[in-house]
């Protein structure tokens, strides 16, 4: 007869509690970080935030390809951390940063030689052009640096030490903030650099994190610090099972990252106005929705620290959980959007028509912003957490580029839809994966054990 398994409502809530709200800090203030960058940037005209907008695309799908290998990595670490393992976590963080320093020095390569040939993907204006490539080219050193720091972070939460990456994230924040006012505009004497000056203060800001890492991890001696040789000597057969589980998440963001940046192809080719204020919109629903997404990686570290003890039926039971406190946090984070959507925007310097457009495409958002959440948390955090990431690439992946980019073309392009419209398209991939997503956790066939002949 099997034992009775029993959820403790109090000591679940106080474990989400204690890993998601700093997560969702550290989430809100990188999100911020793009915010404050637009905030001043879109001070100067549109045709400024257009430019920094469309460069910016190159980066995001550099930071999707990179969390994607990360975050693959992530359902070993927490299964590992659920059993003790700590040799095996320090292997698996090692080969994830040899990985993640070679992904950012393709693009780093990329960046430097071809920046405007990766500009005119995203407009056709020779000025935006010219400024975003500049951009580009100044911000690159930006992908060695986040190659190193991004696996240790994973790292450090998948070890359930959120508050560290919540600290060093905050140096960062302030000295981009400050750097961005300095640069941007030639404050206290420093040349005034605009959109440069915006891609120069990331670079501090990404450097300092870089040091700030290090002495957290290496010097402080921390739980996934440790010598050279220990990051290295993953056994075959643990390397041959992240690949397999590592390929399909890796996919899954890098290929969700280029459809988000598709999408706003699509929009650059209605006008720079509609490319200007899609790009505030999405600024600022980031600064809602990422906080949100905490719950997914909260997620991944709790079933993951409990798959990895072979408790499949309370791993289950809990991702119920996740689902519905989700659903609620996003309708909260919905209304929050929908409320301050306006003073927001009243920092941007839009045209009439620009403005009419934002209002629009905000409201579109935060109607969205719930199922966004859902299927966010179900992908990054339920099925990723048991090694279910090839059903989860395929379900996403498809909805997007089977449906939503082809929509998003047509509505821009063939039927000469007005941004807010092209904007519905984009999101009809979420309709069809919530759909699925929903079926699939209800299955449990995401629940595995993936550690357990591997200590």
């Amino acid at each position: 007869m099997t034992a009775q398994v029993t959820l403790n409502n109090r000591q679940f809530y106080r474990s989400v509690i204690r890993l998601a709200i700093p997560i969702a800090a550290q989430s809100l203030i990188a999100s911020s970080l793009s915010l404050v960058d637009n905030l001043m940037v879109g001070s100067l005209g549109e045709a400024e935030l257009a430019a920094v907008g469309a460069g910016i695309q190159i980066f995001m799908i550099h930071y999707m390809f990179l969390f994607g290998f990360c975050s693959g990595s992530a359902t070993f670490i927490a299964q590992f951390y659920g059993v003790g393992d700590i040799k095996n976590i320090k292997r698996t963080i090692g080969f994830t940063a040899i990985t993640g320093v070679s992904i950012g020095g393709v693009f780093f390569v990329a960046a430097m030689l071809i920046p405007e040939q990766i500009m005119s993907i995203y407009s056709t204006d020779d000025n935006v052009i010219a400024m975003g490539t500049e951009y580009i080219r100044t911000g690159a050193p930006t992908f060695l640096t986040m190659g190193f720091t991004i696996p240790f972070y994973i790292g450090l939460r998948a070890t359930q030490q959120t508050h560290l990456p919540l600290f060093i994230s905050i140096s960062a924040f302030v000295t981009n903030t400050f750097m961005n006012y300095v640069l941007i505009f030639g404050s206290f004497g420093a040349p005034r650099l605009e959109t440069q000056g915006a891609a120069v203060a990331t670079v501090m800001a990404r450097c300092l994190e870089l040091i700030m890492l290090i002495i957290v991890v290496f010097i402080r001696k921390n739980l996934v610090g440790g010598r050279p040789s220990e990051f290295i000597g993953l056994s075959r057969e643990l390397i041959l099972r992240m690949v397999k589980n590592n390929i399909p998440t890796t996919a899954n963001e890098t290929f969700w990252g280029i459809g988000q940046t598709m999408y706003m192809a699509a929009i650059g080719h209605i006008s720079v106005t509609a490319y200007a204020a899609t790009q505030a919109c999405h600024t600022i629903e980031n600064v809602f929705v990422m906080a949100g997404f905490s719950l997914g990686d909260a997620a991944l570290i709790m079933l993951g620290e409990k798959l990895g003890q072979n408790e499949i039926q309370l791993s289950r039971m809990m991702a119920s959980k996740f689902i519905k406190l989700t659903a609620v946090i996003g309708i909260i984070l919905g209304i929050l959007l929908l409320t301050f959507s306006q003073p927001l925007l009243e920092f941007f310097k839009f045209s009439d028509a620009g403005y009419d457009s934002a209002i629009k495409i905000l409201v579109i958002y935060a109607a969205a912003v719930p199922a966004k959440m859902v299927v966010g948390v179900m992908i990054t955090g339920i099925l990723r957490s048991g090694g279910d990431t090839t059903f989860a690439a395929v379900c996403e992946l498809s909805a997007i580029w089977i449906i939503a980019v082809p929509l998003a073309f047509l509505g821009a392009i063939v039927w000469h839809l007005p941004v807010y419209a092209v904007v519905i398209l984009s999101l009809s991939a979420e309709v069809v994966e919530i759909t699925i997503l929903l079926w699939r956790t209800r299955t449990g066939k995401w629940a595995n054990n993936v550690v357990s002949d591997l200590q």
